[in-house]
């Protein structure tokens, strides 16, 4: 389980993030939902470290990020999978060496050791056998499964996924959302997934926080989204057709 409290967080005089508080629940798909710019990318960054937060507290599993010591944070780092949004595959190695990577940095696990867990992975996303193949070989989808193989190859507790289905067409976007969705339930990960991608809501949304312009506007269920009375939010999601659809039909 993954809390923030009382988060807060500006860039110069612009104020990104206002008192936010919320859980992410371990072994669900909590997806962080908001317009462009309204703060869900920066909100992702501080959980995941690479931005520092002006004021509250993150906790992973009620320990105060900002409290750890560095053998701590590096043990923290550790646990953490990130899913960038274009998959941030390093061209110049082949997928074997991309997944591999994390392994070779963070562990102690000899060569045999870390083949062996690079293709347990592979298997897991359905790419047996595509080892030696360069990302500039693979499709949209492809690319983004192997970049979840590297996410998991740590075995993480966390997975942090921004925009998993940008660029993608909606059946391999459905084919990406089911893997997360399964993978978290497998290995009861925390996840947290940050998109606009209203498809994604209805088909693996869990726990959905929607923030706008820097706050927590509303959270719960996916059910309730469509019975919701909060103006903003409504105004957001029923931009989308799929849910214009739902509160028609």
């Amino acid at each position: 389980m993954i809390e923030i409290q009382n988060i807060h967080k500006r860039f110069d005089n612009n104020k990104v993030l206002k008192n936010i508080s919320c859980i992410f629940n371990e072994g669900q798909t909590n997806l962080i939902i908001g317009e462009s710019g309204s703060g869900k990318t920066t909100l992702i960054k501080i959980l995941v470290g690479l931005y520092k937060h002006d004021y509250g507290s993150v906790l992973f599993h009620g320990q105060d990020v900002g409290k750890m010591k560095t053998k701590q944070t590096r043990k923290l780092r550790q646990e953490i999978g990130m899913l960038f949004q274009g998959g941030a595959l390093y061209d110049y190695m082949t997928v074997e060496e991309n997944i591999m990577f994390p392994l070779t940095m963070f562990t102690s696990k000899n060569e045999q050791e870390m083949i062996d867990r690079v293709n347990f992975c592979l298997k897991r996303v359905n790419l047996e056998n595509k080892n030696e193949l360069m990302p500039s070989e693979l499709s949209g989808g492809m690319k983004k499964r192997v970049a979840i193989a590297r996410a998991i190859v740590m075995q993480p507790k966390y997975l942090f996924c921004d925009e998993p289905n940008s660029g993608l067409d909606p059946k391999t976007a459905i084919v990406i959302d089911n893997l997360i969705k399964e993978i978290t339930e497998e290995y009861n990960i925390t996840t947290i997934i940050n998109t606009h991608d209203m498809n994604s809501v209805m088909q693996i949304g869990e726990k959905i926080a929607f923030i706008h312009k820097g706050e927590l506007w509303w959270e719960g269920r996916k059910e309730e989204i469509i019975k919701s009375k909060n103006d903003e939010l409504t105004n957001f999601v029923f931009a989308s057709d799929l849910f214009n659809r739902l509160r028609t039909s």
